[in-house]
């Protein structure tokens, strides 16, 4: 029987899904599901999908989420399908791009449209610098588009059908007409994707976005008015909240008692460690050699601390491939704490024996504060690693550089979180 996939008619993660599977010629079933009636919170579904992520497959006894997982499942499915590069080399490239196509790309534009829906705290200056954010990740695939069909190889592999769909909905939505002429290789290879004559009847309502989407405030409880019967000098002085009114217009319009909620990380003590400038020195730096050295110099114990983070339920893990794709999601979850945090996570081991561990450098001395936006938080386990400890150093060192040995299982593929 044919796999079937669950989720919403149209969402830019179920056309991802539905892309690998085509482009693999593997036949699935799709099962539309209204999530505004909160289908997906019923307890039928639940029982199989308990993180309640869509979209979700159900193939026989396997039952998975994430969009990108998913996707690679398939791909990896057809009986002549040449998404997979079989070259180690290449399918590293093409993991590379994978994670570069969820955590730059779409999770940046999920954060936007969260914005414009009102389902996170919306400031014009905060919305604006996640596009701009976004635009500057579209401009570096461009330079490397500017030679090339598709990201690895010459022909379309997984990595395309990740990063195609995220840059397809990044142009669809926030990153408009307007900005398309500093993206030019992003808007043909867009055009290219969606375009696949396997592809076609999928994208067939794709469009361009014209202009940003624009951003209504929530609805205000509208005040019981005055009964009539007041005296004349009452109408006037209720004219004085009306001026009220219109300075709570004026006001950035935030989802009600958010705006109070101030993230205590905010308000430790300044740190001279910069963690940011850590994250460009780790990405273009020799881990052991030259980054790591620069780490130890500048590293502020007081204002930051470094955690060991473990997969809970090891035990469910089956393929390495799928295994990091769940970290790519778990990262992706925690893109509200980006300015905190910086991770390193990777699958140890081989298919059906292997954990996920690695470490977390994050603002604080409590993990909880930075890990808690992510909805899964809690299937994993954290343990503060003390640097002056020569076994904890040791594995935070092997998790920074991708090399950690566990209990005789060795370092197979890995996400950083930056």
């Amino acid at each position: 029987m044919a796999p079937t996939l669950f989720g919403a008619s149209g969402n830019p993660r179920v056309r991802r899904v539905q892309a690998a599977a085509a482009l693999a010629g593997v036949e699935i079933n799709f099962s539309a599901v209204d999530m505004k009636a909160g289908e997906h919170k019923s307890e039928e579904f639940v029982k199989k999908n308990p993180l309640q992520y869509l979209p979700f497959l159900e193939d026989g006894d396997l039952q998975i989420g994430e969009s990108a997982a998913i996707a690679e499942y398939l791909a990896a499915s057809g009986a002549n399908s040449t998404l997979i590069p079989t070259d180690a080399k290449d399918l590293a490239r093409a993991h590379q791009w994978t994670n570069f196509g969820d955590q730059s790309i779409f999770a940046r534009v999920s954060v936007a449209n969260y914005m414009i829906a009102n389902r996170i705290p919306y400031t014009k200056p905060a919305y604006t610098a996640v596009v701009d954010i976004l635009l500057d990740q579209l401009t570096h695939l461009d330079t490397v588009l500017l030679d090339r069909t598709f990201l690895v190889g010459e022909r379309i592999t997984i990595a395309d059908v990740i990063v195609g769909s995220a840059a397809a909905y990044a142009l669809s939505s926030h990153v408009h007409v307007g900005l398309h002429d500093k993206i030019p290789n992003v808007v043909r290879y867009v055009n290219t994707y969606v375009n696949h004559p396997k592809l076609a009847s999928i994208y067939s309502d794709y469009k361009f976005a014209e202009s940003a989407p624009s951003y209504t405030p929530p609805a205000k409880e509208q005040k019981a008015k005055a009964p009539k019967a007041e005296t004349p000098a009452a109408p006037k002085a209720e004219k004085k909240p009306k001026a009220k009114e219109v300075e709570e217009d004026d006001e950035e319009p935030l989802v009600p008692e958010e705006p109070k909620v101030k993230n205590p990380l905010d308000d430790l003590p300044k740190s001279a460690f910069n963690l940011e400038e850590w994250k460009r020195q780790y990405s273009n730096l020799d881990t052991r050699s030259e980054a790591l050295p620069w780490f130890y110099e500048k590293f502020d114990n007081d204002g930051f601390s470094i955690w060991r983070c473990d997969f809970k339920y090891n035990e469910e893990l089956t393929q390495v491939f799928m295994s990091s794709n769940q970290v790519g999601g778990f990262f992706n979850r925690l893109e509200a704490s980006r300015k905190y945090l910086f991770g390193s996570v990777g699958v140890l081991g081989k298919a059906n024996d292997s954990i996920i561990t690695g470490a977390l450098i994050l603002r604080g001395k409590d993990v909880e504060p930075v890990v808690n936006v992510a909805p899964d938080w809690e299937s994993y386990a954290f343990k503060k690693l003390d640097l002056e400890n020569a076994d904890d150093k040791k594995f935070f060192e092997g998790a920074m550089a991708w090399d950690l040995e566990v209990d005789g299982k060795a370092w197979a593929d890995g996400k950083n979180f930056k």
